[in-house]
């Protein structure tokens, strides 16, 4: 962990706030709301409530953040906003009073169709977010939408609904990125995305890193600014996470990428914090403590993701496992394995497998989103059925000889979690299991065997990891493990270590990845290009070149 001179300032705060309702109470769902409402403060309503500011009273431009949409239903989606006329101050520049947003969504981008308004709250205890359910929606259709307060409008978003439940959709192209280090790089690929053709985007985790940006941005070398000292810290406190948040998101590229398309997010570890696992932090800090800063985490993302209600945190808890379905196509489960697992075995790291991390009772999942993701495979009845979500699923051994090491922080570190996924997608009938994967900063393309002791065994599935948008700066298209990596694992069949995103276009026959790649990030202006395409053909899984 890297931390500042103020850091055990701010520590203190934490464990203050801890301290105050004590490990016992702070240990249940209402304890640690409680706690979170004593550290930061919840809506009120009535004579409680903020006071309201007249939105003509705003006086610099409010948009600095964008727009976003995500979690496409076919008769709704999300729009998100976020008022910062100062993004760069704790408030983002605005009073704590509520702000009334004015909405709408149009069939054109010029809005002279206009098919739903509406207003919303902007409320100073949710760092003036905005999350609106825009509902009675066509489905499969594309949509505009902006926001206004006062004098002031946004700039235009462009989201998309899901097809109805029934429709026999044959095509449905998606696009997959994970982590964006705003120290190491710019974020070029989402320039680039942004103009992608595609009807959805899967953000894998590592939306945010915890670590430390210092005035001139890091990697990026900054010669025409200088960030404030508020951002040469680790993030512990809400303020510290909500002020990460409008930091990377004051990116154009990352702005430009959320107005194109509708995104569906899930984490990893770095919104919070470097590989904890559940409830246990990477370092040496009461429980309690931590659960207080995963607390104020988990809310700063929500505050600033396209997520919906149901997906608002209690405490240091946020349900973030959910199920889209887009017709009868595909079936998308977004999973998270980092709020519920059974802490690394061997003590993190790449360590050689043993009882430890071979221990049936381990989880990647918990039980509960285990149970839920194998009921709903068994209701499924979509042509794919996609699991995005963090980590390296397939094995991943990192020499080709009997003192292989693994990482026990991917599923490598929990395989009978592992086999207890693939087991049950066999047990449902699962055909066309297709995971997307993020957390490693290079593109993989897998097969994922049914055995993976046994080379020739079945292969049951196609996994397509998203290289980083930035982090692991510049990289290389061939990195010195190249064909170590590919010897020692027969089922990789792709292994590129560049910056970029991957495209994935389903079909009822087959689906592609194309695998788009930046030469560099360190600097602006990277062009993209395909470093390698892949098929994989419904009811023969397993990739080959296209």
């Amino acid at each position: 962990m890297i931390q500042s001179s103020d850091a055990p300032e701010r520590s203190e705060e934490l464990r203050a706030a801890a301290r105050h309702f004590g490990r016992r109470r702070f240990l249940t769902v209402t304890g640690a709301a409680a706690a979170l409402a004593f550290a930061t403060g919840l809506p009120a309503a009535g004579a409680a409530a903020a006071a309201e500011l007249d939105g003509r009273r705003v006086a610099e431009d409010p948009f600095t953040l964008g727009v976003a949409s995500g979690d496409p239903l076919p008769g709704s989606v999300l729009l998100w906003t976020r008022l910062a006329p100062r993004p760069f101050e704790p408030d983002g520049g605005l009073p704590a009073h509520r702000i009334t947003v004015h909405w709408e969504l149009a069939h054109d981008g010029r809005f002279t169709r206009v098919v739903r308004r509406g207003r919303a709250t902007a409320h100073p205890e949710f760092g003036h977010t905005v999350h609106v359910e825009a509902e009675h929606l066509d489905p499969g259709r594309t949509f505009f939408y902006r926001f206004r307060v006062g004098d002031w409008t946004s700039p235009v978003g462009r989201t998309r609904t899901a097809p109805a439940p029934w429709a026999r959709n044959t095509a449905l192209t998606l696009a997959a990125v994970s982590c964006q280090a705003y120290h190491d790089g710019y974020f070029t690929a989402y320039g680039h995305l942004a103009r992608e053709d595609v009807d959805v985007v899967f953000h894998l985790g590592d939306y945010l890193y915890e670590y430390a940006v210092d005035a001139t941005g890091g990697a990026r070398a900054y010669t025409d600014r200088t960030l404030p000292a508020v951002f040469d810290r680790e993030t512990l406190t809400l303020d510290d996470y909500r002020l990460r948040y409008a930091l990377y998101k004051t990116d154009p590229d990352l702005r430009a990428a959320h107005a194109a398309h509708p995104f569906v997010v899930t984490w990893d570890d770095h919104e919070t914090e470097n590989n904890y696992a559940g409830g246990i932090p990477e370092n040496s800090v009461p429980p309690e403590e931590f659960l207080l800063r995963r607390a104020a985490a988990y809310r700063a993302y929500w505050e600033h993701q396209p997520l919906r209600a149901p997906q608002r945190p209690q405490g240091p808890d946020m349900r973030l496992y959910r199920r889209l379905s887009f017709g009868r196509l595909a079936q998308f489960d977004i999973l998270d394995t980092r709020q519920y697992r059974s802490d690394q075995a061997y003590g993190d790291g790449w360590k050689v497998p043993g009882p430890e991390s071979e221990n049936p009772a381990r989880t990647l999942t918990g039980a509960t989103q285990e149970r839920w993701l194998l009921d709903g495979w068994r209701r499924s009845r979509a042509r794919w059925n996609v699991l995005p979500q963090q980590v390296v699923f397939a094995e991943r051994r990192d020499r080709p000889t009997p003192d292989f090491l693994l990482s026990m922080d991917s599923w490598d570190g929990y395989p009978a979690s592992r086999q207890r996924i693939l087991a049950g997608a066999e047990a449902a009938g699962v055909e066309n299991l297709m995971v997307l994967t993020g957390d490693v900063h290079v593109g993989y393309g897998l097969d994922i065997k049914a055995d993976f002791r046994d080379p020739a065994s079945r292969t049951v599935g196609t996994e397509i990891v998203a290289t980083s948008i930035s982090s692991g700066r510049n990289g290389a298209e061939r990195p010195a493990n190249h064909a170590r990596l590919h010897q020692a694992n027969p089922h990789l069949r792709f292994y590129d270590g560049r910056r970029g995103y991957v495209t994935v276009a389903l079909g009822e026959d087959g689906a592609r990845a194309d695998f788009r790649t930046v030469p560099y990030v360190t600097t602006p202006g990277a062009p993209v290009a395909t470093a390698a395409s892949f098929v994989t053909e419904a009811g023969d899984p397993g990739l080959k070149p296209a």
